[in-house]
């Protein structure tokens, strides 16, 4: 399968085909309202509102699977976004990234086997600490902890792998070379 190939449920119960997003930059987090790594939604938001023009869009997928760390409902989570973030990016409705139960495009995701890109020392050590407290973590290619964040290019390919603790600003010469501005 394609990344295309996927449909996947947005926060409101409707379906959404990825077939939508050909030809555009993806990245796709799965995110958490009530985790240390929230207040990347300010990065991302920073993030789409400077690209998004440019053929670059967010998927944002609630996960309550690390820590009960998005515990609201769909709309809920939603409303709090939009209004503490202002987000207008791709909301979700709530999945699980690892398990049985797993969303199939994040066991796609995973299965591509790509290295956790982490920047600096610090973010190493505490990327270790989380994933002792990650009751999901069982297979190497599982998804730590909140605010994972992947890459996929123009044409449907998962580039890179981002760690929790790896700031969405750092993410922007990779956007940029994507979109080939």
């Amino acid at each position: 399968m394609k990344i295309y190939d996927y449909e996947i449920e947005k926060w409101d119960g409707t379906k959404l085909s990825l077939k939508k997003y050909q030809g555009k930059v993806l990245l796709i987090v799965n995110t958490a309202t009530r985790c240390v790594f929230t207040v990347q939604y300010l990065e991302l938001v920073k993030l789409y509102n400077k690209f998004h023009d440019l053929g670059f869009e967010i998927l944002d997928f609630p996960c309550n699977q690390f820590g009960g760390q998005s515990p609201l409902t769909n709309d809920k989570i939603t409303e709090y976004c939009q209004k503490t973030f202002n987000t207008q990016f791709e909301q979700l409705a709530k999945i699980d990234v690892n398990g049985k139960n797993e969303l199939p495009l994040y066991t796609y995701l995973k299965s591509q086997n790509l290295p956790e890109e982490i920047k600096g020392l610090r973010n190493r050590i505490k990327m270790h600490s989380i994933k002792k407290l990650s009751k999901t973590y069982e297979k190497e290619n599982d998804i730590i902890w909140n605010f994972t964040k992947f890459i996929v290019d123009k044409k449907g390919n998962v580039l890179r792998r981002y760690s929790p603790s790896f700031s969405p600003r750092l993410i922007e010469k990779d956007i940029l070379t994507l979109l080939k501005v």
